[in-house]
C-alpha cells in the first residue's frame, strides 16, 4: 500500500480535533448515548426499516463538501446510523480521495495553488477543461484547500484550510457507522489507465464499505462477484432521463423501464427526486407521484433518492419547508423510499425520527402560541379569507387582523395602510389617489383612507414576495386569490372555529387617523367587537389588542378588559427595569423581533440577549416575530431549516409564541415526538448562538456589529391619543364631500361607486 495513502497528515489531525471542539459547542451534545432509537412505527421501505440518512460529502450544505469538518458535523448532528457519502476520485499515484467533482477547481482553491496546471480531457464524449486529480499526486494535493462548491453558500469557511481527505482519513479518523463510495467516472479513469475497480477491491481489505454506487453498467460488471457474500451493496445511479448510459448506449429513462435488468447487478437504485415526484414544466408544482418506488420494491430493489438540499428551490407545494419535502418521500401513506441523499442531514434525521408517522391530532409535546401574520400569508395574499381559513386549517392558535380604516369609517383587515403594498391598486384607475403623507411615509402611496370600503372590496389582493430580489417567489398560482374582509367578517370567521384560542387585532396610526382623517380606529374596533359578541360572553375566543403605541393600549385599557400586547419595533440589546414597569401598566404581553433575542452579524448568530428572560421574569408574556420558511430569511446557524429556527427560539430562548407567515410549520413542531423523550437527540437540540462563528477561521470572521441600544422608559412613554377632529370637506374622489342628493333620492356617491366597480370589472377582464 502507498505510504502516503496509509499516513495521517498532521495538518488533518489538528484540523479534525479543533473542529470537533467547535461542533460540540455548536450543537449541545449531552453525551454519546443521547441518540434516540429509531421510530418503531411501520415503514413502507423494502426492508421495513426506517429510511437511511445519507450525508452527501458530510454536512456539505454548510461546510466545504467532503472535508473532515463536514463529515464530523454530519455524524454529530444526525441519526446515529447516518451514512457518509464519498465521491471517489483517483490521484496520479492511485490514491483514492473524497472530492465531489472530477474538476478540482469546482470545490477547491487549486487554481490559486497550481495556476498553470490546467488540462483538457474527454469525459463522456465532451472535452472538459480544468484541474483533474489524475494530474496531481496526493502530496501535491496537500497544498490545496477545500472551499464551497455552490456560490450561494457562505464563503466564511473557505479560509479554514480544510484539506482534501483520503478515504482512509475519513474512515480511520471518524469511524462512520455507514460508508458509501460513489464512482461517477469509472470509464474516464479506465481511459487514463487507472482502475477504479482494482482500487476499491484493494482498499476494501482495510476499509469497511457499505455501499458502492455508479451510473455506469460496465463498472458493476467488472466488480461483480469480487467482493464476496458480505461485501457492499451495489446501487445503480440514474442520471437525467435523457442522458445516455455509456455501456448500453440507452438513455436512463429507457433503463428505468427494465428494472429486472438492473436487479441482475445491483440491489438498489439511486434516482433524482423528479423520478418519483415530478414537477410540471411551466411552474414549480408537483404532479402525481410515479409508481417507481412500488415497482422497484416489487423487483426487489431498494430506492434511494438524491437532490435534497435546504437552500435550493423546491416545489411550491412545500411552502419552502424542506421537512415537508422529506416527508412526501418517506411518509406519504403510499410508499417510503429506502434512503435520502442530503446536503443537510440534520433535517433528514429530524424528519425520519421526529416527524414521521404523526397525525395532526397527535399529542402536543410543547406548549406555545402559533400566531399568524396576516393569516397564512406565505401561501396566500395576506388578510384575505383564504389566508385566514388556511391559517386555521394549518393549526394556528391565534389569527391576526391588522386593522385599517376606509374613508367611510369601515374597519377592515390589511397588512399595510398603503394599499399598494398588498393589492393591485396601482394597476387600476384608483392610481390617481396616490399621495404623500409625511406622518406615515416619505414615499407616496394610495392609502386606505382615500377609498371607501366598497371601492376597497373591488380591489384584487396580491401575495407578499419579500425575497423577490433573490429570485424567490411565493405560490404564484394563488398570488391574487381570495378577497379582503372587514373586521366584522374576520371576527365572525374566528368564532366558528373551536380550534382557535384567540384573535390578535393590531392597531396602528391611530393618532394620525384621528387628527387628520377624522377616523377613530380605537372606537371602531371596540364597537365591532361588541357587535360581534366578543364582550358579552357569547364566545370563548380570547381577544388580544396589539400596538406599537402605548397611548393606543392605554386607551383600550380604559375602555375594555381585553388583553393588550405591546410591540417593540426596534431591535434592542437589553431592556431597562423602568421600561418594563411602564409596560406592565398597560400591557399583558410584549412582541419583539428575532434579532432582539439572537443578534447576528452577516447571518451568523453572535449571542443571546437576556431580553426574553427579563420580560418573562416580570410576568410579561413574550411573542417573537417574524418567522418565515424561506431559507434566505434565516441565519446560517439554523441550517436553512425553519424547524431548527423555531426549535431554538422555543426550546432555547423560551419564548411564549411565534408570529409566523407559515403557521403550518410552527404548528407541526408542537407534535414533534422527539421533544417528549427523556434525552433529546442532537438534531432536536437548540443551536448555541456564536457556536458556528467559532468554527470560522479568525481571518474570515464577519465584522463585529455595534451593540443594539437598550430600551428605556422614555421609549415607552407617549402623550395621550388626540381627540377625533372632523375632517374638512374635500373634493378628493371617493371622500364624503362628493356626496350630494340625486333627483331620485339616491346619493351621487352610490351611483359613482356602482359605475366605478363596473368600469373596474371591465378593466380586469
Amino acid at each position: 500500500m502507498n505510504s502516503l495513502q496509509s499516513s495521517t497528515p498532521t495538518k488533518l489531525m489538528l484540523q479534525s480535533s479543533t473542529f470537533l471542539l467547535c461542533c460540540v459547542v455548536l450543537i449541545q451534545l449531552f453525551a454519546a448515548q443521547i441518540y434516540a432509537q429509531r421510530s418503531k412505527s411501520p415503514w413502507q421501505t423494502l426492508s421495513g426499516d426506517a429510511p437511511l440518512v445519507i450525508a452527501r460529502g458530510g454536512f456539505s450544505g454548510l461546510f466545504p463538501d467532503s472535508s473532515l469538518a463536514a463529515y464530523q458535523f454530519a455524524m454529530q448532528a444526525s441519526v446515529a446510523d447516518v451514512v457518509l457519502w464519498c465521491d471517489v476520485q483517483l490521484t496520479k499515484d492511485r490514491v483514492g480521495i473524497c472530492f465531489p467533482d472530477l474538476n478540482l477547481a469546482n470545490a477547491s482553491n487549486i487554481q490559486d495553488v497550481y495556476s498553470n496546471s490546467q488540462n483538457s480531457y474527454p469525459v463522456n464524449g465532451l472535452t472538459i477543461k480544468g484541474w483533474f486529480p489524475i494530474d496531481f499526486s496526493l502530496t501535491e494535493l496537500q497544498n490545496v484547500s477545500l472551499i464551497r462548491g455552490i456560490l450561494s453558500r457562505s464563503e466564511r469557511f473557505d479560509g479554514n484550510g480544510f484539506a482534501i481527505s483520503t478515504i482512509q482519513d475519513v474512515t480511520t479518523q471518524l469511524l462512520p457507522k455507514g460508508f458509501w463510495l460513489n464512482v461517477q467516472h469509472d470509464a474516464f479513469y479506465e481511459q487514463q489507465n487507472l482502475s477504479m475497480s482494482s482500487f476499491l477491491l484493494s482498499i476494501s481489505r482495510t476499509v469497511s464499505i457499505d455501499f458502492i454506487s455508479s451510473p455506469e453498467v460496465n463498472f458493476f460488471r467488472k466488480i461483480a462477484g469480487r467482493f464476496g457474500r458480505n461485501g457492499p451493496s451495489f446501487v445503480f445511479q440514474f442520471l437525467r432521463k435523457e442522458d445516455f448510459e455509456p455501456t448500453t448506449n440507452q438513455t436512463y429513462g429507457s433503463i428505468l423501464s427494465n428494472l429486472t435488468f438492473v436487479k441482475t447487478f445491483a440491489s438498489g437504485i439511486l434516482v433524482p427526486k423528479s423520478y418519483i415526484l415530478p414537477l410540471d414544466d411551466k411552474q414549480q408544482y408537483l404532479l402525481t407521484h410515479t409508481s417507481l418506488v412500488q415497482d422497484a420494491h416489487k423487483a426487489g430493489l431498494q430506492v434511494y433518492v438524491s437532490g435534497f438540499a435546504n437552500d435550493v428551490d423546491i416545489a411550491y407545494n412545500y411552502s419552502w419547508d424542506p421537512l415537508s419535502e422529506y416527508l412526501s418521500f418517506v411518509d406519504n401513506g403510499d410508499f417510503s423510499v429506502d434512503g435520502v441523499l442530503s446536503d443537510f442531514p440534520i433535517t433528514a434525521s429530524a424528519t425520519v425520527d421526529c416527524f414521521s408517522h404523526i397525525g395532526r391530532n397527535a399529542a402536543k409535546q410543547v406548549d406555545f402560541l402559533v400566531i399568524s401574520k396576516n393569516g397564512a400569508s406565505g401561501d396566500y395574499p395576506g388578510c384575505t379569507d383564504l389566508a385566514y381559513e388556511n391559517a386555521i386549517k394549518d393549526g394556528a392558535d391565534v389569527i391576526d387582523c391588522s386593522v385599517q380604516m376606509s374613508s367611510d369609517g369601515i374597519p377592515f383587515c390589511l397588512s399595510s395602510i398603503n394599499l399598494g403594498d398588498s393589492t393591485t391598486v396601482t394597476q387600476t384607475f384608483f392610481s390617481n389617489r396616490s399621495t404623500t403623507v409625511p406622518e406615515i411615509s416619505s414615499v407616496a402611496g394610495i392609502y386606505t383612507f382615500s377609498l371607501t370600503w366598497p371601492e376597497i372590496q373591488s380591489l384584487t389582493p396580491a401575495i407578499s414576495n419579500p425575497f423577490r430580489v433573490y429570485g424567490i417567489s411565493r405560490n404564484p398560482k394563488e398570488r391574487n386569490s381570495g378577497k379582503l374582509i372587514s373586521l366584522s367578517q374576520f371576527l365572525d370567521l374566528a368564532k366558528n372555529y373551536t380550534s382557535l384560542s384567540g384573535v390578535l387585532i393590531s392597531v396602528e396610526n391611530a393618532a394620525y387617523l384621528r387628527e387628520k382623517q377624522g377616523l377613530d380606529v380605537v372606537q371602531a374596533v371596540l364597537d365591532t367587537l361588541t357587535e360581534t359578541g366578543y364582550n358579552n360572553g357569547t364566545t370563548t375566543t380570547k381577544v388580544m389588542i396589539q400596538s406599537t403605541n402605548s397611548s393606543v393600549l392605554v386607551d383600550f385599557k380604559k375602555q375594555s378588559k381585553y388583553e393588550t400586547v405591546y410591540k417593540i419595533e426596534e431591535t434592542i440589546g437589553d431592556i431597562r427595569d423602568s421600561a418594563i414597569e411602564d409596560i406592565k401598566k398597560f400591557a399583558n404581553a410584549v412582541v419583539i423581533n428575532k434579532d432582539s433575542v439572537f443578534p447576528n452579524s452577516e447571518s451568523f448568530l453572535t449571542e443571546q440577549t437576556d431580553v426574553v428572560e427579563r420580560l418573562k421574569k416580570s410576568q410579561l408574556t413574550v411573542y417573537v416575530e417574524l418567522f418565515r420558511n424561506e431559507f434566505v430569511s434565516q441565519p446560517y446557524d439554523f441550517f436553512a431549516d425553519a424547524t431548527v429556527e423555531i426549535n431554538t427560539y422555543i426550546s432555547g430562548a423560551g419564548v411564549n409564541g411565534t408570529i409566523t407567515e407559515f403557521p403550518f410549520t410552527a404548528a407541526r413542531y408542537k407534535r414533534n415526538r422527539c421533544l417528549g423523550r427523556n434525552q433529546i437527540p442532537p438534531y432536536m437540540l437548540p443551536v448555541q448562538p456564536g457556536g458556528l462563528l467559532r468554527a470560522v477561521s479568525p481571518l474570515s470572521l464577519p465584522p463585529a456589529q455595534a451593540p443594539s441600544p437598550d430600551f428605556i422608559d422614555a421609549d415607552v412613554t407617549e402623550p395621550p391619543l388626540p381627540p377625533v377632529i372632523a375632517k374638512a370637506p374635500t373634493s378628493t374622489p371617493g371622500t364624503p364631500s362628493t356626496i350630494a342628493e340625486a333627483p331620485n333620492g339616491q346619493t351621487r356617491l352610490k351611483l359613482s361607486l356602482l359605475l366605478s366597480v363596473f368600469f373596474l370589472s371591465l378593466l380586469l377582464l
